[in-house]
């Protein structure tokens, strides 16, 4: 029996000592090399890919901003800020305005499907109403892209429902996309410059000096930061 209980105690000794010498190397030191190395070699990455401006961090290069006006008594939804180039839609993304506050509220998808709202036309292709049933995809589509016309609509310049691209009228899979299209981009030039008292020349440069082309030429598609674009914005508006 005595041999019994020196056996019990000696695996629980063993186990006990694996269990604190694992929990050194795994929980302390794993995670302060691989900080340490993040630090060291992808600072700005390491903490967040955070965007300063007046030495003050007002967001992530990595998630996106909503760019609208103070909420008015009895409104549900704030309106848009149409001096600010605005990002794709989204439930999820934290209210900024280049840029007093920056809060994430939440994240999502819309989780609903492609077809959504939509009705069975001739030879089977699934199309969306002239008047989509309240609360389906095809509804916010068809609301969102009225709305992308009539706000980048101005004087001397009138944008069609064909020239709208589908990243202005949908969220991505995380509700927090920090990019748009350069041809969302461009759609809203006329507009911005006109809100802010620019040429279209100045807002057009602007928006091309802010294209990110594919990664490595080949990956992914080109895109625009709205976050940073709005930055470099202000900093014309002021300079």
């Amino acid at each position: 029996m005595n041999n019994s209980v020196g056996n019990t105690g000696r695996v629980l000794w063993a186990g006990l000592r694996a269990l604190l010498v694992l929990t050194v190397i795994c929980g302390v030191l794993y995670p302060l090399a691989v900080t340490g190395i993040a630090q060291a070699v992808f600072p700005g990455r390491a903490n967040g890919s955070e965007v300063k401006e007046g030495g003050r961090v007002v967001g992530s290069e990595l998630i996106g901003q909503t760019y609208n006006l103070p909420l008015k008594e009895g409104e549900e939804t704030p309106a848009p800020d149409l001096k600010w180039f605005q990002p794709r839609p989204s439930n999820g993304l934290g209210a900024n305005s280049v840029n007093t506050q920056y809060r994430l509220i939440l994240s999502g998808a819309t989780n609903r499907s492609g077809d959504n709202g939509a009705v069975t036309g001739k030879g089977g292709r699934e199309y969306c109403p002239a008047k989509p049933e309240a609360g389906t995809l095809c509804a916010q589509v068809t609301d969102a892209k009225a709305a992308v016309v009539k706000d980048n609509s101005v004087p001397g310049h009138t944008v069609r429902p064909s020239d709208v691209p589908a990243d202005a009228v949908t969220s991505s899979g995380s509700g927090l996309d920090p990019h748009i299209s350069p041809e969302y981009a461009k759609i809203q030039v006329h507009r911005v410059a006109e809100k802010n008292h620019l040429t279209v020349a100045q807002v057009d440069e602007l928006v091309a000096d802010h294209t990110d082309g594919r990664i490595l030429g080949f990956v992914g598609e080109p895109r625009v930061n709205v976050l940073q674009l709005n930055i470099a914005l202000k900093e014309l508006t002021q300079g």
